[in-house]
């Protein structure tokens, strides 16, 4: 009897040793959710991020010409990367768009004031260094006299300066802001004076035109999302979204842009050439995507861009069934991007507006040269295209 009662004594110490442990490791769960709420690390919510003011969030985004990101940043960079927190919001609006609250949530990029700021720079310093460091051996990396930094493309041909340079003018037109800035420049002109023997050393046409596009640092690849995958299910409003980290959903956002923008191009040097490739490397699509890399901030960085416009319409035919399937993958858009497109569907003037945007900004848009009378009319088909398929998705999506 003895030996009863002291089991059941212990066995009624040892439960409410249990229960008092259970009850203070919920303290302390709860103690842990209110000191995040309350606390500095707040700010990694969705709606505290909403709340903080644009130009601040913008300022602090990321220095490019240093060559490497602070410690502050690079702080919030891991934070974004480690929120797997789900969004309180939808992330969609209006059935076929992206929400205004998730588009306020996009990393800053290469906004127009800090593009313009950047071309008076590269036009105004001397180049002091060239080195290997931009992609193929003809390209090279261009120091300036005050440090900062540029990727200068010498072309193949004249074609693939000239596309890559109107690609970047035309994603200005889009208000897609993901393309870095942009200047043309000619070696033989005195800011090369420093660097005339390694011009000569390199073999560059004495009147070539070279692009020189700004450089940014500690970029990352970007693996194709499995929507966007043959086997995906596309990017379409009857996709789940709401298990998606914020992260993944801000990259999503611009991915639909990207495919908008290589569509119009033509530009077969990315996504589309990882589907080709799929005949032979059945792995293709889970390696990094070609001209397209990452900041740690998140924000999508479309490089390369010479296989674009001129180049990619010369060589359409090949092309265009990967262009149109990927297209036809994609039912969810940015509205400015989709408003943009419209504007240019409704007024049919995407010569004249990339022109006179071209011709306004870039002082040596004469002897560079612009799209012939036949790719000016593949621009604008094409351009008429992208604005049928998104009617098509808001006809199919917007009752959800």
């Amino acid at each position: 009897m003895r030996a009863v009662s002291v089991n059941s004594l212990a066995l009624l110490l040892f439960c409410t040793l249990a229960c008092v442990l259970h009850l203070w490791g919920g303290l302390e769960r709860r103690l842990e959710r209110r000191e995040r709420d309350l606390g500095p690390s707040s700010a990694k919510t969705f709606r505290a991020l909403l709340a903080v003011p644009a130009a601040r969030t913008t300022a602090r985004f990321f220095n490019v010409t240093a060559g490497r990101s602070g410690g502050v940043d690079a702080k919030r960079a891991r934070d974004n990367q480690t929120n797997t927190a789900e969004l309180e919001d939808d992330p969609l609006e209006d059935g076929v768009f992206w929400s205004r609250s998730l588009e306020a949530r996009l990393p800053a990029s290469f906004s127009e004031d800090r593009a313009r700021a950047w071309s008076l720079r590269a036009r105004a310093q001397r180049v002091v260094s060239l080195e290997p460091g931009c992609g193929r051996t003809s390209n090279q990396l261009a120091t300036f006299s005050d440090g900062s930094r540029a990727c200068v493309r010498y072309g193949i041909n004249a074609e693939q300066v000239q596309g890559e340079t109107l690609a970047y003018y035309l994603a200005r037109l889009l208000g897609i802001s993901n393309v870095p800035p942009l200047v043309l420049a000619q070696p033989s002109a005195e800011q090369w004076a420093h660097v005339r023997p390694r011009v000569d050393s390199l073999q560059w046409s004495g009147r070539a035109m070279v692009s020189m596009t700004e450089w940014i640092a500690n970029l990352s690849g970007v693996v194709t999302p499995a929507p966007l995958r043959p086997d995906g299910s596309g990017l379409r409003p009857s996709v789940d979204l709401g298990n998606r980290t914020e992260a993944e959903l801000l990259e999503l956002v611009q991915w639909s842009d990207l495919v908008v923008f290589d569509y119009l191009t033509a530009n077969f040097d990315r996504l589309v050439s990882n589907l080709f490739s799929l005949q032979w490397d059945s792995r293709v699509m889970e390696r990094n995507t070609s001209n397209l890399l990452k900041t740690p901030h998140g924000v999508l960085v479309f490089l390369d861009n010479e296989a674009g416009l001129v180049h990619g319409y010369r060589v359409l035919d090949m092309w265009e069934r990967y262009h149109s399937s990927v297209l036809r993958s994609v039912c969810i858009f940015r509205r400015r991007t989709a408003q943009r497109v419209a504007a240019l569907h409704r007024y049919r003037d995407a010569r004249t507006r990339l022109f006179d945007l071209y011709r306004e900004s870039e002082p040596l848009a004469a002897q560079q040269g612009f799209l012939s009378d036949e790719h000016a009319r593949i621009l604008q088909d094409r351009i008429d295209r992208v604005y049928r398929h998104i009617l098509h998705c808001k006809g199919k999506y917007s009752q959800l």
